[in-house]
């Protein structure tokens, strides 16, 4: 009975982890490994799509998911991997305001 509820827990989460973590790993590692932005950007965003179409297809080799699937569900991902570059970049880039002596 564990054993069971534990594999319905895992095929639960499975789309999540599938859908909104897996982008957001995609985009900090491409602003870990570029540290320029546009690059980091441009890698996100092909890459979250093709990730999540390997994903479907591996998860479900009988193939009652296709490549529209993918279709539908990659603004999500690309959002998501986006917002996760822009927040490492804000994050390592912090521009600090020269200070104003006595104006």
């Amino acid at each position: 009975m564990l054993r069971d509820l534990s594999r319905r827990l895992s095929l639960a989460v499975e789309p999540l982890v599938v859908l909104f973590v897996l982008p957001v790993v995609i985009g900090i590692v491409a602003e870990a490994l570029f540290r320029d932005t546009t690059r980091a950007s441009c890698v996100a965003t092909f890459a979250s799509p093709l990730v999540i179409y390997f994903c479907l297809t591996y998860r479900d080799p009988e193939g009652s998911w296709n490549w529209l699937a993918t279709l539908l569900v990659s603004p999500l991902a690309i959002a998501l991997a986006l917002a996760a570059v822009m927040v490492c970049f804000g994050r390592t880039h912090v521009r600090r305001h020269p200070h104003r002596n006595g104006a």
